[in-house]
């Protein structure tokens, strides 16, 4: 029975993904940092929920260690904790912007790093990294969400190459629009009233989000496509969630930046 490591497991992508895996006969470790919220997910069979805060490195290998003992291995290891934050760079303070980085991207290293010697032991995992539509497009206000989130893209990438002869596969998620909380818990925003000149760009970003929102996915999407990654035999490293997401990153590919950032500001007049 195989065993998958999970971190912001209590809600959205992380307890859909828990749930789906468990209901395939997987072993799950759900870490989050308030294990009692994790209490559903605590009464299912061969789950264990343990608590792991990305940005307290001495949370990480002591959780690391409790799903080893309880399971024997990890087989995958889902990087999934994180937040956005949104508006703009002048409004958010030094602390803010850090603690965007060290969730996003510090915290994502400090797990893997956390893991690597165990499926390097064993000479084989897979790891998947949750990266975004934001990984590879961007929208206005987005500065620090979206440096997080090409980071996750290109560090995953180099990783992929570096753990390969290991037996290692390294995988990245790109979620579209997901019903989750993102906009609540998981969603920073920051705009300071003295900074007036920024309020046309965050009125027009309003209207923009509203437009790309209005039909978003369900976590369980997510969860789907992340088991796919997880079963992939072969070298493909990234995988789309969600229609809106084949749409939008369709049209980057194909469009020179001009051009593809000429619509997003003709979305956000409309």
């Amino acid at each position: 029975m195989k065993t998958i490591l999970i971190t912001g497991a209590s809600s959205g992508i992380g307890e859909a993904t828990a749930r789906h895996f468990q209901a395939q006969g997987w072993n799950v470790i759900a870490t989050m940092r308030d294990p009692s919220k994790g209490s559903t997910l605590a009464d299912l069979d061969n789950t264990l929920v343990t608590g792991l805060d990305v940005t307290d490195a001495t949370s990480i290998p002591a959780a690391v260690a409790a799903g080893i003992e309880r399971f024997s291995q990890i087989d995958v290891l889902l990087n999934n904790a994180g937040y956005g934050a949104y508006g703009a760079l002048e409004a958010f303070t030094m602390d803010r912007i850090r603690r965007q980085f060290d969730t996003n991207v510090i915290g994502l290293l400090e797990v893997t790093k956390a893991v690597l010697p165990h499926m390097r032991q064993n000479r084989s995992g897979t790891i998947i990294n949750i990266s975004s539509i934001g990984g590879q497009i961007t929208f206005p206000l987005g500065t620090l969400y979206h440096g997080t989130k090409f980071a996750v893209e290109g560090l995953s990438e180099a990783l992929h190459f570096e753990l390969e002869p290991l037996g290692i596969r390294v995988r990245i998620v790109e979620p579209g629009m997901i019903k989750t909380n993102f906009g609540g818990s998981s969603f920073d925003f920051a705009m300071d009233e003295s900074l007036s000149d920024y309020a046309p760009t965050a009125e027009a970003m309003g209207r923009l989000f509203g437009k790309l929102a209005s039909n978003p996915s369900a976590p369980e999407t997510v969860a789907e496509v992340i088991w796919d990654a997880a079963n992939e035999t072969g070298d493909r490293l990234r995988f789309r969630a969600g229609a809106d997401a084949e749409r939008l990153l369709d049209e980057r590919k194909s469009q020179d930046d001009a051009e593809f950032i000429g619509g997003i500001k003709t979305l956000m007049r409309g």
